[in-house]
């Protein structure tokens, strides 16, 4: 058979090329393997596709990965590589009655000397008895199976299912990968309406879903946009509109305002009038209490722990005593929160750290620190080379628990107020440790 990998090879023959109107990621849907980007683990010449197309032979199989990844196009590819008929069907869309008819076609094509590829999209939505009913089909033959998953396997599948497939695991696609698939975008459509900085968040924010990007590249082709968007004008094109409060009850978040500033600023005098405007004038207490539970964590946190289970028991005594008796835990609680040290470095540290979860996506844990309760997991090298800190030395090893790729960040900075001085001596002596063990 020709070289799948050479650069002159040509793409297979297909009888069903998108029309002029399809959408941007159904025209630029690759037409050979080697178009694939982002799995050259898997089809290169030496991943386990490549392996079977140049051989001319495939084995049952489960493609496991994040969407947008690929998985679809690999296996319609994969039946033209080796000239098999190519049949589909999708477990969200399809019953007993679909797959029967698939199984007793694939098995008048094997009389007549055609191999089936039998594509199963979302394969983990078909219950256990339905994936039993794959078993004979994929034992005598008559169809060779690929499954397309975004769930784990070892979970979702049947066990002798998964014995008679192999299990490839599809990455999600990085920046690069992503950059690629908006440059053949822009050589069909031309170029982005984006700067170079929008264009990067644009990738960012696909989260290493190829589909998802190709359609957000397709709503600013569509929009016919003038001037290039920077990252903030792309921001406010791309999201989407959020409520906002009813002005008709302004006064009423003028003095919770008012109330909370009082006490970030440690004035308990003041935050007591607020409270008092606030029960007099018919507020909810629930309602403060929401509040004062919330500032207890934005503006304490852990320069007084206590703070947060100071204003929960005194939810606990209002919905105990109802008014006007359990107003008066509102008040300690109010009291208590004003006369705090006060933090913010846990808000700092939440919305550093929620930031960061977002711009850098679906990256995998290390894979050491992973659980492995499946012999799968187990065999892809889940829970490989964990040191579990309780044998290191004083209790702490140490490893480094970021995704790899990832340097390590410091998201929470505790202040020399409170207990949270004594928080801020144990990460200094953790930190110690880690630049004499050299981690």
């Amino acid at each position: 058979m020709a070289d799948l990998f050479a650069d002159d090879a040509p793409p297979p023959a297909r009888n069903d090329e998108p029309r002029e109107d399809a959408p941007l990621a159904d025209r630029l849907r690759p037409r050979s393997l080697v178009e694939i980007i982002g799995q050259e683990h898997l089809t290169g010449p030496e991943g386990a596709i490549g392996r079977m197309v140049a051989a001319g032979r495939l084995s049952s199989m489960i493609l496991w990965g994040p969407p947008g990844t690929g998985k679809t196009s690999i296996a319609r590819l994969l039946a033209d590589a080796v000239g098999m008929r190519f049949v589909a069907v999708s477990a969200v869309f399809s019953g007993v009655a679909d797959l029967k008819k698939a199984f007793a076609e694939a098995d008048r094509a094997a009389q007549a000397g055609q191999k089936t590829l039998l594509f199963v999209d979302e394969i983990h939505r078909f219950n256990r008895a339905q994936q039993d009913g794959f078993l004979p089909f994929v034992e005598r033959g008559t169809v060779t199976l690929v499954g397309a998953t975004t769930e784990n396997p070892s979970f979702e599948l049947n066990a002798a299912l998964l014995s008679r497939a192999q299990v490839l695991i599809l990455e999600r696609l990085d920046s690069e990968a992503l950059g690629k698939l908006l440059d053949r975008a822009e050589a069909l459509e031309g170029a982005l309406p984006l700067t170079g900085e929008a264009r990067a968040a644009l990738v960012a924010s696909a989260d290493g879903d190829g589909r998802f990007l190709l359609n957000q590249a397709e709503t600013l082709y569509n929009a016919q946009i003038a001037e290039p968007l920077d990252p903030a004008a792309l921001g406010k094109f791309l999201q989407r509109r959020v409520a906002v409060y009813d002005k008709d009850r302004e006064g009423h978040y003028n003095l919770i305002s008012a109330l909370h500033k009082s006490l970030r600023g440690s004035d308990p005098q003041a935050a007591l009038y607020y409270l008092a405007r606030m029960l007099t004038a018919g507020e909810e207490p629930l309602y403060v209490l929401r509040r004062l539970v919330r500032f207890a964590s934005e503006d304490i946190g852990l320069a007084d722990p206590n703070a947060l289970v100071q204003c929960l028991a005194a939810k606990d005594a209002y919905d105990f005593l109802g008014s006007p008796e359990g107003e008066l835990a509102v008040v300690q609680a109010c009291l208590y929160c004003a006369t705090a040290p006060k933090s913010n470095a846990a808000y700092a540290a939440q919305k550093a750290a929620f930031k960061s979860a977002r711009e850098t996506g679906s990256l995998m844990p290390p894979q050491s620190i992973l659980n492995a309760p499946t012999k799968l997991m187990k065999e892809i090298g889940y829970g490989q080379g964990y040191a579990y800190d309780h044998d290191a030395d004083e209790g702490f090893s140490g490893a480094n628990y970021w995704p790899e790729g990832m340097e390590p960040q410091t998201y929470y900075t505790p202040v020399e107020r409170g207990f949270e001085r004594k928080v801020k001596e144990r990460i200094e002596y953790w930190d110690k440790l880690r630049r004499e063990r050299g981690q």
